[in-house]
C-alpha cells in the first residue's frame, strides 16, 4: 500500500483546557461542532483521502462484500416463538435489506399476519432502525419505535392490528422500549434528556390523550443513573429500574392497576447491585449483597421486598459467576460462567432435579435464548463455537430431549468445520495473572511466525466477548489469517473480579493484558510484529489507542472502530451522553487522582512524535455513544505528530451512528473496507 496522496491537514486552533492546575492545549477542539460547515468539509476531505488511498482495493472490497454476503441465506427466517396465543416470526426476503415481522394465531399452519415490513418503512431513509415492538395484552395493538438518525432517540407510535391504521399517538425522544399495562390502553416508556440523552424519566401515556398530558411517574434526578421500565415474565407486575455502574434500584406496581403509585422494592445503596424476577407469590433476586462478588440468588415474598427479608436460594461461589436466570412455571434455569465458559443449570421447583446441560468443547458459546412463554416446558437456548455455526435448540425440560430447531447455514459450499483448529491458550501477564485467549485458524497453517494474525478484544464494562462463530470472519481465515480473542481484564470472562481489576485505577491492566497477549503470540510463532494486527471498537477503540501509544512496534496495522480516545475531555463534559453514568467505570476526573490516572493513558493526550502502525479509524457523524469528534481529533493529532510513512485513514459514515449503517447487508461494506485494509497490508488482493 503506497501513500502517494497528500492527506488532509486539520487547522490548529489552540484551546486551553485546565483542571486541577493542569493545562492541556487541544489544537483540534474546534472539530466538536457537527453544525459547522468547516468541520463537515474536513470530515469529507478525510473520506476522500481514504477513498483515494484504498481506491486500488475497490474491486477487492466488492469481491469481499459479495463473498461475505454469499455465505448468508437471504431468504431466511427466525425460529418462531409463542407468546399469548400467537407465533411470532421475523423473516428476510432475497434482495431486501430489512426484516419483515409477522405472526400466526394459535398454530404455525394459520394464515400469516403482516405486522411490519421494514423494507417499506425504510424507503427514502438514509438510516432506519425499528427499535422494538410491544403487543398489547389483548393482541390488538402494536406499539413500535423507530430511529431515523442513528442517535438512539426513538419515536413511539401505535398500530391498530385490526385495521392496519397508525394511531395519532406519537411520542418522541424515548429509549425505544415500551411496556403495556394490562388494561390495553396505558403505556409506560422511558424519556431521554434532550442534551445528554440519559434516560431520566418514566412516563405514562393513555391512548387517545394528548402526549402533552403524559404523567411523569418517576424522575431519576441522579445523573449517574439511567432508568428503564419492563413487565415481569409472569405479566403481573410493571417494574421501573434505575441503574448506575455499581448500584441498582427497582419500583413496581401491579400491571392491572396502572394508576397506582410505584412502591420501592429495595432502596439503592452504594455497591448494591440486584435485579428481580417474579414467580408465584415471590420475587427472585440476583444480588451481590454481603460480599457476593459473583452474585447469588435469593427470594422474598411479594409483600415484603426489603433486603432484610431476602432468603438465600443459591449461594455465592468464588469461582462461578451467576449471569442470568430464566423462570418457567415448573423449572428454574440458571446461566452460570465458570472458568470462562457458560453452563446452563436446570432446577425443578419441586426440588427433585438439579443438573447441567452437557457441553464438551474446550471453548464455546452457550446462552439462554428467547423464552417469553411462562407456561412452556421447553427451554430455548443457543450454541456455537469459533468453528461451529450457531444452532437454536429447544430442550424439553420434561423428557430431557433436545431438538435443533435451526442451524445457521453457511452457503457457498466450501465451509467445513474440520478445516479449522480452535483452542484456548493461557498467557501469563506481567503481574503473573493468567489471561485466556481463544484462537481459530486453518488446520494447514504452519506456526512459523509468518502468519498474519488479527487480535481482538474489548475489555470494559464487564462486557464479555464469547468465542462465537462468524461466517464473515471466514474471509480472513481462508486467506491465511489467525484470529485471536484476548479475554482481558475489564470483562467478566473469569468472574466479577476479572472486571473489577480492569477498571478505574486498575484500568491499565486491560491494556497490559492485551499487549502481553500480543507478545506471547509473537514469541510462540503464531505471528510476528510484521504480521500482527489489532482490532477494537468503542471502548475497545480506547484499547487500540492505548496499546498503540504504549507498544506501537508490536503491530503492523490497527483498526479502531468508533473509538473512545479523548477520555479526559469527554469525562469532564457532563453534557455529553453517557459521561456522568460512567464515573464508576472510568472514574470522575473532577477528582484529581482519577484525572491524572486517566490522563496517563488517554490515547489523545498521549500521542507523541514517534512511529505508529498503519491505522484505519472509523466513526459515524451521528454517533451518540462516542461522538465523532473524538476519532476525528485523534487522527488530526496523529497526522501532525507521527514520524512514520505508514497509512493513517479516517472514514466517517455521514449518515450513521454508533452501530454503523442500517440494513442487513450495508454493514458488510464497512467490514469489506476493513478487511481490504488488512489484507492489502499483507499483499493479498484476491
Amino acid at each position: 500500500m503506497k501513500n502517494t496522496i497528500t492527506p488532509p491537514k486539520a487547522k490548529k486552533k489552540p484551546e486551553q483546557l485546565q483542571a486541577h492546575n493542569d493545562i492541556r492545549i487541544d489544537n483540534y477542539f474546534w472539530l466538536n461542532n457537527r453544525e459547522d460547515q468547516e468541520v463537515i468539509d474536513y470530515l469529507e476531505a478525510e473520506n476522500q483521502y481514504t477513498k483515494g488511498i484504498l481506491k486500488h482495493t475497490e474491486a477487492f472490497q466488492n469481491l469481499l462484500f459479495e463473498e461475505m454476503k454469499g455465505r448468508i441465506k437471504e431468504d431466511d427466517e427466525t425460529v418462531p416463538y409463542k407468546l399469548n396465543g400467537y407465533w411470532y416470526i421475523t423473516r428476510f426476503e432475497k434482495d431486501k435489506g430489512y426484516p419483515i415481522y409477522t405472526r400466526k394465531k394459535g398454530t404455525l399452519d394459520a394464515d400469516e399476519e403482516l405486522l411490519f415490513d421494514c423494507n417499506e418503512m425504510a424507503k427514502d431513509q438514509a438510516y432506519f432502525k425499528l427499535g422494538s415492538i410491544a403487543i398489547s395484552p389483548d393482541n390488538k395493538l402494536a406499539a413500535f419505535t423507530t430511529d431515523l438518525v442513528s442517535r438512539r432517540q426513538y419515536t413511539v407510535q401505535i398500530k391498530d392490528l385490526t385495521t392496519g391504521n397508525i394511531l395519532q399517538d406519537t411520542i418522541i425522544n424515548t429509549t425505544g422500549s415500551i411496556t403495556w399495562a394490562n388494561d390495553n390502553k396505558t403505556l409506560f416508556y422511558a424519556l431521554k434528556d434532550d442534551v445528554t440523552l440519559r434516560s431520566h424519566k418514566i412516563c405514562k401515556h393513555v391512548l387517545g390523550t394528548p402526549v402533552s398530558n403524559d404523567v411523569d411517574v418517576f424522575h431519576e434526578t441522579d445523573d449517574t443513573f439511567n432508568t428503564f421500565v419492563y413487565k415481569t415474565k409472569s405479566r403481573k407486575y410493571i417494574v421501573i429500574g434505575s441503574s448506575s455502574t455499581l448500584s441498582t434500584e427497582y419500583r413496581f406496581i401491579n400491571a392491572d392497576t396502572p394508576e397506582a403509585d410505584f412502591a420501592i422494592f429495595q432502596e439503592r445503596q452504594p455497591d448494591l447491585e440486584y435485579n428481580i424476577s417474579h414467580y408465584n407469590d415471590a420475587f427472585y433476586i440476583m444480588a451481590n449483597n454481603d460480599g457476593a462478588t459473583n452474585f447469588k440468588l435469593l427470594k422474598t415474598p411479594e409483600t415484603a421486598t426489603a433486603i432484610n427479608n431476602w432468603e438465600e436460594v443459591l449461594p455465592h461461589r468464588d469461582h462461578v459467576l451467576l449471569e442470568d436466570i430464566e423462570i418457567f412455571k415448573d423449572y428454574l434455569v440458571v446461566n452460570e460462567r465458570e472458568n470462562g465458559l457458560n453452563k446452563l443449570r436446570i432446577i425443578s421447583w419441586n426440588g427433585e432435579e438439579d443438573y447441567y446441560l452437557p457441553f464438551n468443547s474446550e471453548t464455546y458459546t452457550a446462552y439462554i435464548g428467547n423464552n417469553p412463554d411462562f407456561e412452556s416446558n421447553s427451554l430455548r437456548y443457543g450454541f456455537n463455537a469459533l468453528n461451529t455455526p450457531s444452532s437454536v435448540i429447544d430442550y424439553d425440560l420434561e423428557t430431557k430431549q433436545s431438538t435443533i430447531k435451526k442451524e445457521q447455514q453457511v452457503l457457498g459450499g466450501t465451509f467445513n468445520k474440520a478445516n479449522y483448529i480452535t483452542k484456548r491458550v493461557w498467557v501469563t501477564a506481567r503481574d503473573g495473572v493468567k489471561v485466556p485467549v481463544s484462537l481459530i485458524y486453518r488446520n494447514n497453517l504452519v506456526l512459523n511466525g509468518e502468519n498474519p494474525l488479527l487480535q481482538y478484544a474489548y475489555g470494559s464494562y464487564g462486557s464479555t466477548v464469547d468465542p462465537s462463530f462468524s461466517s464473515i470472519r471466514l474471509s480472513l481465515l481462508d486467506r491465511g489469517f489467525i484470529y485471536a480473542i484476548a479475554h482481558i481484564r475489564g470483562s467478566e470472562y473469569l468472574g466479577r473480579d476479572w472486571y473489577e481489576n480492569g477498571k478505574l485505577l486498575t484500568k491499565k491492566n486491560t491494556f497490559y493484558d492485551f499487549i502481553d497477549v500480543s507478545k506471547y503470540l509473537i514469541e510462540n510463532k503464531y505471528t510476528s510484529n510484521k504480521h500482527l494486527y489489532a482490532y477494537g471498537g468503542s471502548a475497545g477503540g480506547l484499547l487500540m489507542g492505548a496499546v498503540m501509544n504504549m507498544n506501537p512496534e508490536l503491530y503492523n496495522g490497527i483498526i479502531a472502530a468508533v473509538p473512545f480516545v479523548d477520555v479526559v475531555t469527554t469525562m469532564l463534559d457532563e453534557t455529553i451522553p453517557l459521561t456522568t453514568g460512567e464515573y464508576d467505570e472510568w472514574g470522575n476526573p473532577n477528582e484529581e487522582t482519577y484525572y491524572h490516572y486517566m490522563k496517563s493513558y488517554s490515547p489523545y493526550d498521549n500521542v507523541e512524535a514517534k512511529a505508529y502502525p498503519n491505522v484505519l479509524v472509523t466513526t459515524g457523524l451521528h454517533d451518540s455513544q462516542v461522538q465523532y469528534w473524538e476519532p476525528a481529533k485523534w487522527v488530526a493529532k496523529l497526522r501532525e505528530l507521527k514520524t512514520d510513512q505508514n497509512i493513517l485513514l479516517l472514514h466517517t459514515d455521514m449518515d450513521a451512528g454508533h452501530g454503523g449503517a442500517s440494513g442487513r447487508f450495508e454493514s458488510l461494506k464497512e467490514v469489506a473496507l476493513e478487511y481490504a485494509f488488512l489484507l492489502d497490508l499483507e499483499g493479498i488482493n484476491a
